[in-house]
């Protein structure tokens, strides 16, 4: 028998699941409905001590299930509580997700169709355009299983199975999805671009071939460092057959296709149309063999063309490396008592900060199942242009300006806090290790929209040394500020904990900016700066 005060939070429960819910909910609130009924049963019965549940399930089992409670969870299955035992509650959970899956409906998992299901609240962690445009449909974020499904056994088709884009064939609007898959542009929006979809005969069949190139579409999924995949499609009497290349500035000139064998021309082999003038007979040599070298400079080596006296985009990962140098020659970091030139002290924290981003996100990317790194590094090239209109702002709004839009933003993101604080984390370390400033200042300001204001440090440091931003002493002291108000109000330290006048020395040192006087506190340490550990 249950006690009084049970049978009322089921009732209540009950009235809550049967009354009609808002549509944005996205099977959230089934979700935390089901957490709360599990937690209530469980102490009800803890309370009255009518009955103790054992298990002798292992940790790393019992690990494993409440990955598996939290991910049912998540797409809508209420699970209950994720205490690693899996009850009837979990059961049936297990059931209706295997129902959603067009698997039998055991209630217990096989191993394909638990790894699937981790692996795909792995991957809806880090969120990204795919998980917003989930989340504003109708079934919600459980729509990500069957987008995903689909991916893994290559049957997604374009606009519905069997059918593909404006007369495009199938096989052809399969190949633009799965490209689309790893990019910001939607399939159609892809269509679109200049140079990634190209059509010509070939095979000479009269039938029209296809090439995808995958170089346009911004997505550094396809790319390796020199060449993008290339799919031609080659016309058969009952389809098209794919091949894919690895090329870069293709046309259809660039292939040579017999039937539905196609290769790509080789630069310097391509068939001309017509036979090329005779080659006159060189004349007798009269000169040295030197004279020759003018024409092949360097004994044959060509010279490297120079775009102009244009100046490249700074680079952090070589600024870094300079700082490191002047740190080494110096004899160690700044420290209050040595701190004399402020921005070579926020230059090595700048940098320290950096190498404990990469670090932790490191860390993080490493227990995300189903993606690989690049296709992390894709989803944050994605994630990068959302935040784009904020980065542009920091020159001319104040921090608390530029934080108010970016927590606007936050609000409409359709995206738990969960969510953004992995996305940011793990996005801030592809955009450092990879140097890409858009991207890891973006994930900075994020981090600060969702209340983690220990990193506006990092906006501090980019606008201060002019990396991704335009520099700005006067708004970069007011992100420090930012920053070091939180921790001095007791925030957690985010980078190099370990070190205990970090705090002040950042502060002194944005003081000093633009000729400021430096503030020094009475007593400053000048011992160096201690190791860290990213555990």
């Amino acid at each position: 028998m249950f006690s009084k005060s049970l049978k009322t939070t089921l009732a209540a429960a009950l009235l809550v699941t049967t009354t009609t819910a808002p549509a944005f909910s996205d099977n959230l609130g089934a979700a935390i409905v089901g957490g709360i009924i599990g937690g209530a049963i469980l102490n009800e019965a803890s309370k009255n001590k009518r009955r103790t549940v054992y298990s002798n399930t292992n940790s790393v089992t019992r690990q494993q299930n409440r990955e598996v409670q939290s991910s049912l969870n998540y797409f809508g299955f209420p699970a209950g509580t994720p205490d690693g035992v899996l009850g009837s509650r979990s059961r049936s959970a297990i059931s209706q997700y295997q129902v959603y899956m067009g698997f039998p409906a055991t209630g217990r998992l096989s191993p394909y169709e638990r790894d699937f299901l981790v692996s795909s609240y792995s991957r809806a962690q880090i969120g990204g355009p795919q998980v917003i445009k989930a989340m504003q449909g109708q079934q919600g974020v459980r729509s990500l299983l069957h987008t995903w499904r689909d991916e893994a056994t290559g049957s997604r088709s374009a606009g519905g199975y069997g059918t593909g884009y404006g007369g495009v064939p199938v096989e052809v609007s399969q190949a633009i999805d799965e490209i689309a898959s790893s990019t910001e542009p939607s399939a159609e929006q892809l269509m679109q671009r200049s140079g990634f979809m190209q059509l010509a005969d070939l095979n000479n069949d009269g039938k029209n071939d296809y090439i995808l190139d995958t170089s346009v579409s911004g997505s550094s999924f396809w790319c390796g460092t020199s060449h993008c995949t290339v799919m031609v499609f080659a016309s058969m009497p009952q389809g098209y057959r794919r091949i894919d290349f690895q090329a870069r500035g293709v046309t259809p000139a660039s292939f040579s296709c017999h039937q539905s064998n196609c290769s790509l021309i080789e630069p310097g082999t391509t068939t001309m149309a017509a036979a090329p003038a005779p080659v006159p007979a060189p004349a007798p040599q009269t000169a040295a063999p030197q004279t020759t070298m003018a024409a092949a400079p360097l004994g044959g080596i060509q010279p490297f063309a120079m775009a102009g006296d244009s100046k490249p985009a700074a680079s952090l990962a070589s600024h870094c490396s300079k700082v490191s140098l002047l740190t080494n020659s110096n004899g160690g970091f700044v420290t209050m008592a040595t701190l004399r030139d402020p921005d070579l002290a926020l230059g090595e924290q700048f940098c320290l900060a950096r190498t404990y981003a990469i670090g932790a996100g490191e860390d993080m990317v490493a227990k995300v199942q189903g993606l690989n790194p690049a296709q992390v590094d894709a989803q944050c090239d994605a994630f990068g242009p959302a935040l784009a209109p904020f980065i542009a702002k920091l020159g001319a709004g104040t921090a608390a300006e530029v934080t108010d839009e970016v927590q606007k933003f936050v609000l409409q993101s359709n995206m738990s806090l969960p969510q953004l604080n992995n996305t940011a984390r793990i996005c801030m370390f592809s955009g450092y290790r990879r140097d890409k400033m858009e991207v890891a200042l973006g994930s900075a300001l994020l981090m600060v929209g969702i209340g983690q204001a220990p990193y506006a440090e990092l906006v501090g440091h980019h606008l201060s040394q002019g990396f991704g931003v335009t520099k700005s002493a006067a708004r970069a002291q007011e992100w420090y500020n930012l920053s070091v108000n939180a921790l001095e109000a007791g925030a957690e330290p985010v980078f190099a904990p370990g070190q205990p006048e970090r705090v002040g020395l950042i502060k002194a040192a944005a003081a000093g900016l633009n000729g400021g006087a430096m503030t020094m506190p009475a007593g400053g340490s000048a011992s160096g700066l201690p190791s860290f550990s990213l555990e």
